[in-house]
């Protein structure tokens, strides 16, 4: 069994594979993430806010945003976000 430390450094290696798979499927946008998973980079980007709150230590939203998209949220929104289709925003709203 993992002691605390290890178990955070494993937590720690599980995240950082889960944003590399994100990172390697752009193609994969956030409302099809929250219709399928109920949860989105966005979503990542403010629970890393919180965890960070919780430890005292300061981290805004967009520095989170950089670090969970691996690039300004600005920059990868002109890049790969696309328009939401009238079937997919029905489906996040029915939710």
């Amino acid at each position: 069994m993992a002691d605390i430390n290890q178990t955070t450094e494993i937590e720690a290696k599980v995240l950082q594979r889960l944003l590399a798979h994100l990172d390697e499927r752009k193609d994969v946008q956030n409302i099809e993430l929250m219709n399928l998973a109920g949860f989105c980079r966005n979503c990542l980007s403010k629970w890393y806010v919180a965890a960070a709150d919780e430890l005292g230590v300061e981290v805004g939203n967009d520095q989170a945003r950089e670090i969970i998209y691996g690039m300004p949220y600005s920059e990868w929104k002109d890049k790969y976000q696309k328009e939401a289709t009238p079937e997919q925003l029905a489906a996040f709203n029915k939710k």
